[in-house]
């Protein structure tokens, strides 16, 4: 690979660094907008199917172009600025929801070795630069001036709180077996173990000894991206579009792909941290990116399929199940798995 890239790299002489990074972060960003966006296709389809409706099929052969017929209508319609909004912060809010969700792709591996920035503290990154993404929510409702966005906001702003919470302590039971924050090495630890050397790579994985905390990280994970049934934030029957109400055009459309961008965020994590992440099930098969793609695809299904299934929860059942279940639940298994470690029932040493 090198030696293909070192007549380029010549070209550029000592700008060659930052162009390939740019190159590098430009084939991350590009898939995952075009992911993103035929993400709203298949999850029409698929809830169509579910409910025997028809789903899109009218803009191109099978309704293909769909998301782009969508993505052109919202490029052209005009963005309104209500009067009485605080503009700076009202353009703001949309751009603070979108940017952590695309900036936490930095860290994540797709194949052993392929990631942009291998950093040791990879998970860590990833938990505090999400967490910002509450800030675009609160700004964007403040900003509108309105009682629907305030309320909206309010809602979204404990809610994402509340299980961000569960899913930490979720995640330190995985950082306790892999005794490490980057993500390639959690993925290379499940693939070691008695399973793994009888080549049966799939029960090696974290989601067999964490059960309890991948049901609590998926769910976690579907309430964490306001996606139903936790999709209280915007409420139709109740406060319309919740922080989005005064958006229009690309403003709304951020937001838009901010939650499409976090599904694809939290099921890849998913993948990576309870479903060994780019390793095959099985011994004869080999490892590969292919694999990733396979259970991301699938976690993602899930989400889909949550909404076709699910009513939507009330407020209050959501913030309980956050707090009164989820977070003892967690704490109790840090707990044990902190105790299952040092006994001599460990099957990590």
């Amino acid at each position: 690979m090198e030696a293909l890239l070192e007549p380029i790299a010549s070209l550029f002489g000592a700008a060659w660094p930052a162009v390939w990074t740019l190159a590098k972060i430009v084939a991350i960003i590009a898939p995952l907008m075009i992911a993103v966006a035929y993400l709203t296709y298949f999850e029409r389809k698929i809830i169509g199917y579910m409910q025997v409706r028809i789903g899109p099929n009218r803009v191109g052969p099978l309704g293909l172009l769909q998301p782009i017929a969508d993505g052109v209508k919202l490029l052209l319609k005009e963005v309104l600025v209500p009067s009485a909004t605080s503009k700076g912060l009202f353009i703001l809010g949309p751009i603070l929801a979108i940017a952590p969700s695309l900036a936490a792709w930095a860290v994540v591996p797709f194949w052993d070795g392929g990631v942009l920035a291998d950093v040791d503290a990879g998970l860590l990154f990833i938990l505090a630069i999400t967490s910002l993404e509450v800030y675009g929510v609160i700004i964007a409702g403040w900003a509108s001036n309105s009682k629907y966005p305030f309320l909206g906001t309010m809602r979204a702003a404990a809610q994402m709180v509340s299980y961000e919470l569960a899913m930490g302590f979720a995640l330190i039971c995985v950082l306790m077996i892999s005794a490490s924050l980057n993500l390639s090495e959690i993925v290379r630890v499940q693939g070691q173990g008695q399973f793994a050397d009888m080549g049966l790579g799939f029960l090696s994985w974290n989601w067999l000894p964490l059960f309890p905390m991948f049901v609590v990280y998926l769910i976690s994970g579907i309430a964490e991206t306001n996606r139903a049934p936790f999709d209280v934030v915007e409420g139709e029957s109740e406060i319309v579009a919740g922080h989005m109400v005064e958006y229009s055009g690309m403003t709304f459309a951020l937001f838009f792909l901010a939650e499409y961008a976090n599904m694809w965020l939290v099921s890849i994590l998913t993948a990576i941290l309870f479903l060994g992440g780019w390793l095959s099930p099985v011994g004869f098969l080999p490892d590969g990116f292919h694999w990733l793609a396979i259970k991301t695809s699938m976690v993602v299904l899930m989400f889909l399929w949550a909404r076709a299934t699910f009513p939507r929860f009330r407020y209050d059942h959501i913030m309980r199940l956050g707090w009164k279940v989820f977070l003892p639940v967690t704490l109790f298994w840090v707990l044990v798995v902190a105790v299952w470690i040092m006994s001599p029932l460990s099957i990590w040493n």
